[in-house]
């Protein structure tokens, strides 16, 4: 019982190292992004103080919750997060039936 409490702990603490690592690598990706689309509409005109800010807000936030959002579905699978809600439902019946 207390090897599968430290196993859960440290499955639990990998995945945060981990899900740590990923958002680290998704905001330089988010900077990326802001950089190439900045780039990308300088090609066709001066930047604008209001564009400028639109678009670094837009595009890093944009970055930054999609794949944050995937980051924490990760998190939650590696840390044992969805296999206790899937272990306390599966002993329950759902169905009403007797």
């Amino acid at each position: 019982m207390t090897q599968n409490i430290n196993s859960a702990s440290s499955d639990r603490e990998r995945a945060a190292a981990d899900f740590k690592k990923m958002m680290a690598w998704i905001a330089v990706a988010g900077v990326l992004m802001v950089i190439g689309s900045l780039w990308y509409l300088s090609l066709y005109g001066p930047l604008e103080t209001h564009m400028v800010i639109a678009t670094i807000a837009g595009v890093f936030v944009s970055v930054l919750l999609g794949c944050g959002l995937f980051a924490a579905a990760f998190y939650s699978d590696k840390s044992g997060h969805d296999s206790n809600v899937t272990n306390s439902t599966r002993g329950a019946d759902t169905t009403g039936a007797d």
